[in-house]
């Protein structure tokens, strides 16, 4: 097994950083208000911790990092990590323009990683699971395809290309 690290992209740690301290802030401000009224009401307690289980999700699913087995990619995250056969890999190629243009359809756009559903005109609809998209390497699947970002691109590509 080969392993690979995610690393972040410097404005995925930025914002990152900057979106944890919104939520934490959200939720202290809340609080601090709460207590001065003497008001704790359900719609308080949800401003409370909604941004925190925002925070808590996005963060159970960020992307730590690849793996290349003889059998499978897997992308590993904290909880449920996505395997993938390598038997239904047709291509793998290293482009750092992958992600330019796409929107996303469902997922997350930034806090810890940027991934789920996204949609281009070069790519149509694909998954991604990318924390440093200069570094992005696109998997098409028989029946799907992938967006990942590697420490090493070009190995990565190398260790998943049948030779």
């Amino acid at each position: 097994m080969k392993e690979y690290a995610a690393p972040w992209w410097k404005l995925l740690f930025g914002v990152t950083v900057f979106a944890v301290a919104v939520c934490v802030g959200v939720s202290i401000a809340v609080t601090i208000a709460a207590r001065a009224e003497g008001e704790f009401a359900t719609p308080v307690k949800l401003a409370v911790v909604l941004p925190l289980i925002i925070v808590a999700i996005s963060a159970l699913f960020m992307v730590r990092g690849y793996a290349v087995t003889a059998d499978e990619i897997v992308v590993r995250r904290p909880v449920l990590s996505k395997h993938f056969e390598r038997a239904r890999l047709q291509s793998a190629a290293v482009d750092p323009e992958a992600l330019r243009g796409s929107i996303r359809l469902f997922g997350n756009g930034g806090l810890f990683s940027f991934s789920g559903i996204f949609r281009s005109s070069k790519l149509g609809r694909y998954r991604a699971y990318v924390t440093d998209p200069g570094r992005s390497v696109i998997l098409r699947f028989a029946d799907r395809v992938v967006v990942i970002s590697p420490a090493d691109p070009d190995a990565f590509v190398r260790d998943v290309t049948p030779r």
